[in-house]
């Protein structure tokens, strides 16, 4: 692959406040000023060691990763990067604690195994469909993306920059998720999909659309595959 194609796509797309709905329903204080600057934050940083990786003549990260890891460090680095910007709520510090973010002060050392005050978070390459490994009442922030995979140099898909699509979030109940199955030859451990209902709730409580979120193209493989 041409290496100028490769050093464009290490640029990744920068998120602008005008891009975000004014009208959107965050709990615990959460703003749309601090998710844009965790949002950021994040771009900055993947364009950063992209571009040492590119110097070194190393893939990119997204493309060196697996889809669900990379998927998972971004919905890690939001959960880290919201609290930095937002005063009244502090990633959950109990490790693999549910949810991922939790209100500020409330809980012992801002760590907890298990709760129902906080946001919990997900990144995705999916703009519906998400999946989690259990269908439980919480308050659920997706940012999708779309990126670069580790299977494009196979099939000659051209590099592109990482890129923010959406972000939506919505409070979910049990009844807003429905299990999902697998074939007879998949090693994917059985997880739970938002359902119908569920994507009703958060699309109409959009917090975030890029100007450019029409010429997204799924390449329709799933992040947990």
């Amino acid at each position: 692959m041409s290496s100028a194609l490769e050093k464009a796509a290490c640029v990744a797309e920068r998120v602008d406040l005008k891009d975000f709905n004014r009208g959107a329903k965050i709990p615990y204080g959460v703003e749309i000023a601090a998710v844009c600057s965790a949002m950021n934050e994040f771009v900055d940083f993947l364009a950063f060691l992209n571009g040492q990786l590119h110097s070194k003549k190393l893939v990119r990260l997204e493309t060196m990763l697996m889809p669900a890891n990379f998927s998972s460090m971004v919905g890690e680095f939001m959960g880290a990067g919201i609290p930095k910007y937002c005063k009244t709520i502090a990633k959950n510090q109990y490790h693999n604690g549910h949810p991922d973010m939790i209100p500020l002060g409330k809980y012992p050392g801002d760590s907890i195994q298990h709760c129902d005050k906080g946001i919990e978070i997900k990144g995705s390459r999916y703009l519906r469909g998400w999946q989690g490994h259990n269908a439980e009442d919480a308050w659920l922030m997706v940012f999708c993306f779309d990126s670069s995979r580790p299977v494009d140099a196979s099939k000659s898909v051209s590099p592109k920059p990482f890129r923010f699509l959406q972000v939506v979030g919505a409070q979910l109940k049990k009844s807003d998720w429905t299990f999902s199955g697998r074939s007879a030859t998949s090693r994917r451990t059985i997880t739970a999909s938002v359902n119908g209902g569920g994507y009703e709730k958060m699309i109409a409580n959009w917090i975030y659309k890029a100007p450019t979120l029409g010429q997204h193209v799924d390449l329709g493989v799933r992040d947990e595959d």
